[in-house]
């Protein structure tokens, strides 16, 4: 167990193919009361504007919702990408929302997220890869590690497309390797310290 004096700031989660399910499994076990931000991008089609966090939400009971232009950071919510924009993250812990060109076939982007939420939170990072079949979110595992972050990929043994976690892992930036369940469990005693 890690030592803390309030170690992590936010939490930032990557998910493309079986991400819904993923995500779920890990969401329904936070407790209401979860402290910590989550920030996720999950890779899915322009055409489907809010189905994500409406599934999501009738599963978690912290807060879901998809994020605004220039929107605070607030603890205690499960913050979701729209698609077809980058989420990026500013210096006053806002977030930004960007049309830039495609990063690795995807808007939005794994890497663009977690290289800004480094840039921002540093070593009070926790950068976490899940299911996916591309390598979206490896260069951006591997910033988040450089800056003293925390970063944990799923298992690719349990992930329904392990591609994404296995190409995290192979940057050598991944310094925990758990199923979602470990996960889940590590974030919540991770708040509690």
């Amino acid at each position: 167990m890690l030592k803390t004096e309030q170690a992590y700031l936010a939490i930032v989660i990557g998910a493309s193919a079986g991400g819904l399910y993923a995500l779920s499994a890990l969401l329904e076990k936070l407790p209401a009361d979860f402290r910590l931000p989550l920030i996720v991008v999950q890779h899915r089609s322009k055409d489907h504007r809010e189905i994500l966090e409406e599934v999501l939400q009738s599963k978690c009971k912290v807060k879901v919702k998809q994020v605004d232009e220039k929107e605070r950071i607030e603890d205690n919510c499960v913050y979701i990408a729209p698609p077809d924009y980058h989420l990026l993250i500013e210096n006053d812990r806002t977030f930004s929302l960007s049309c830039d060109e495609y990063v690795r076939f995807s808007r939005p982007s794994i890497d663009v997220l977690f290289e800004s939420a480094a840039m921002v939170y540093r070593n009070k990072l926790i950068g976490i890869i899940l299911t996916g079949a591309n390598n979206d979110g490896a260069a951006g595992i591997k910033t988040i590690d450089a800056s003293g972050g925390l970063t944990i990929a799923q298992s690719p043994q349990e992930a329904q497309f392990p591609v994404m976690p296995e190409a995290a892992i192979n940057t050598k930036g991944v310094k925990q390797i758990r199923s979602i369940a470990e996960i889940a469990t590590f974030l919540v005693n991770i708040q509690d310290e």
